[in-house]
C-alpha cells in the first residue's frame, strides 16, 4: 500500500514537472511569436504613416505681350493694331502615388523586401490673367482672340518646365523617405533587398 502511494506521489510529481515544463514552453513560445509581430508591427506602420504623396513643386511666372495689325488695301488705306499683356503663373507639381508601392515584410527571416516603386507623375497647371489691353473702338479683342493668345501663353509654360530636372528631384525625395523605413528595419536587424532595380546598393 505504501509502495502505490510513492509511485502515485512520483506520477503525480512527474505530471507536475511536465505541465510546468509545457506551460514555460508556451510563455517563451508566446513571447517570441510576439517579437516577431511586433517588429512587423512597427515597419508596416512606419510604411502607412510616409505621405501618399511625396512632391517636388516649382512656381514659374512670365508676362508676355501680343500685338495684333491689321492692313487695309495693302497699306494703301491706314490700318489698325492692338496689344494685350498676359501674365502667366505656373504651378508644376512630380508626385508618386506611394499607395501603389509594394513592399513585403518577411518578418520570420528578417527581410525588407522591395517589389516595386511607382512612377513619377507630372502635372503642369498654368493659368494665364490679362494684365492691360489696348485696342480701338474700330478693332476690339473678341473671345476668339483672348483663346488664341491664352493657348499660345499656355504652350509656353509647357515649354519652359524643365520635366527631367524636376524629376530627378523627385527621385532623390522619394529615396530620402524610403530612407526612413530602412533606417529602421535596420536596427530591427532587417536586411533589405531591392527588386526593382532602381536603388543602388549604397542606398539599401
Amino acid at each position: 500500500m505504501r509502495k502505490n502511494r510513492i509511485f502515485a506521489g512520483i506520477a503525480i510529481g512527474f505530471a507536475a514537472a511536465l505541465l510546468l515544463m509545457f506551460v514555460v514552453y508556451r510563455i517563451f513560445r508566446k513571447g517570441g511569436d510576439e517579437k516577431v509581430q511586433n517588429d512587423y508591427y512597427i515597419i508596416t506602420n512606419q510604411i502607412q504613416k510616409m505621405n501618399k504623396m511625396v512632391t517636388v513643386e516649382q512656381d514659374l511666372s512670365s508676362m508676355q505681350r501680343t500685338k495684333i495689325s491689321r492692313e487695309f488695301l495693302g497699306g494703301m488705306v491706314p490700318g489698325t493694331s492692338k496689344s494685350i499683356i498676359t501674365f502667366t503663373k505656373t504651378n508644376v507639381q512630380v508626385s508618386y502615388d506611394l499607395t501603389r508601392m509594394k513592399i513585403d515584410v518577411d518578418s520570420v527571416n528578417h527581410k525588407l523586401i522591395l517589389q516595386e516603386l511607382p512612377q513619377p507623375q507630372v502635372r503642369i497647371i498654368p493659368s494665364v490673367e490679362i494684365q492691360s489691353m489696348d485696342d480701338s473702338f474700330i478693332d476690339r479683342f473678341d473671345e476668339s482672340d483672348i483663346k488664341r493668345i491664352t493657348k499660345t501663353a499656355k504652350d509656353k509654360a509647357y515649354q519652359s518646365v524643365d520635366q527631367q530636372k524636376l524629376v530627378a528631384e523627385s527621385k532623390k525625395q522619394l529615396r530620402e523617405n524610403l530612407n526612413q523605413i530602412f533606417v529602421l528595419a535596420k536596427a530591427l536587424n532587417y536586411t533589405i533587398e531591392d527588386k526593382t532595380g532602381q536603388l543602388t546598393p549604397s542606398e539599401l
